[in-house]
């Protein structure tokens, strides 16, 4: 499903102390380039570390600009976190795997997360003078904007899913003039700004520079089916395997609480508020351990459906058809 005539490189921006262990030991067969933010000995490190993996996406660009793989794939340098998708197991090895580079190179960007939140469907509001303590750039976006975009018009938001981890076409990176990446990568060395928050304004910008749109918030489905090949039967479905998710996390969290109670309990720091054991339910634990169990059979069953659905291209081109339906079910 990846599209095997297509050549493509995956850029990881890292740091000294970074365990990048798993590229040789899971994608050996992949071409990966690495850039270390923080050592100017290194073969491949950017001009200044700041702006985050900013600074090495655009060096990157600019270094290669005439000589691009058909899709380029850039990634953080740790393999289980967060803001990688839940349902390949948050594992970079499983995205860079299944992403398909028909798509990439159809749609010609495409952001690596598929899950909304943070991002989606809108972050960054321009005209918010209030500052947040988790959009600390938000205030000064204005400025910036019309700093890196003088003659385009400030939206009024800007939203995608988060991290900036995310694929572009060889077609897409040239479409814009070498000249405006270097433009870019100077600003990043010009601003006053901290490396955290000059980094943090393009997270939510990488979809404006290669779409032209502020706002980017494909449908989760959508993006599992199109870009990873995990097909669910339209939004309703997905919605409901989200749904059991949910739950399942609700009965883990219960299910650890009473952990902790019983531990409490025979550290004696229960018994001094006067809890017995007894109060403690022996049953609820039983309940929670098997409807866990549960949940848990059900979502593999459910996902390993989608991924045979992923194999029939007929049911990709069915569920591109169904975007606008699905979106409004949304």
């Amino acid at each position: 499903m990846n599209g095997s005539t297509y050549s493509r490189v995956v850029v990881i921006p890292r740091l000294k102390h970074d365990n990048i262990s798993w590229i040789a030991e899971e994608i050996s067969d992949v071409d990966v380039v690495t850039y270390v933010a923080d050592d100017d000995t290194a073969s491949l490190h950017p001009p200044r570390n700041k702006g985050h993996e900013v600074m090495i996406y655009l060096s990157y660009i600019i270094a290669n600009y005439h000589d691009l793989p058909d899709v380029v794939i850039f990634m953080h340098s740790h393999r289980w976190t967060h803001h990688n998708n839940a349902l390949l197991g948050h594992d970079a090895v499983q995205m860079i795997r299944r992403l398909s580079n028909d798509h990439v190179a159809r749609e010609g960007y495409f952001n690596m997360r598929c899950q909304w939140h943070p991002g989606c469907p809108e972050w960054l509001h321009p005209g918010n003078t209030k500052e947040t303590l988790d959009k600390q750039e938000e205030m000064v976006l204005s400025r910036c904007w019309e700093e890196l975009f003088p003659s385009e018009p400030l939206p009024r938001a800007l939203g995608q899913p988060c991290c900036a981890q995310f694929a572009l076409s060889k077609e897409r990176i040239r479409s814009i003039p070498r000249s405006r990446f270097i433009f870019y990568r100077d600003w990043i060395l010009r601003t006053p700004l901290s490396d955290y928050v000059s980094g943090r304004i393009w997270e939510y910008s990488w979809q404006y520079i290669f779409t032209g749109q502020s706002v980017v918030c494909p449908a989760e489905h959508i993006c599992y089916c199109d870009g990873f090949g995990l097909c669910f039967e339209g939004a309703a479905e997905y919605e409901e395997f989200e749904r059991l998710g949910r739950l399942r996390s609700t009965l883990e969290e219960e299910l650890e609480d009473l952990r902790k109670q019983r531990q409490g309990f025979q550290n004696q720091a229960a018994a001094a508020k006067g809890t017995t054991l007894a109060e403690l339910d022996p049953g609820r634990d039983y309940y929670l351990k098997s409807r866990i169990a549960a949940l848990n059979s059900e979502a593999r069953i459910s996902r390993e459906a989608a991924l045979e659905r992923g194999f029939e291209p007929l049911h990709r081109v069915e569920s591109d058809q169904r975007v606008e339906e699905d979106m409004k079910a949304l």
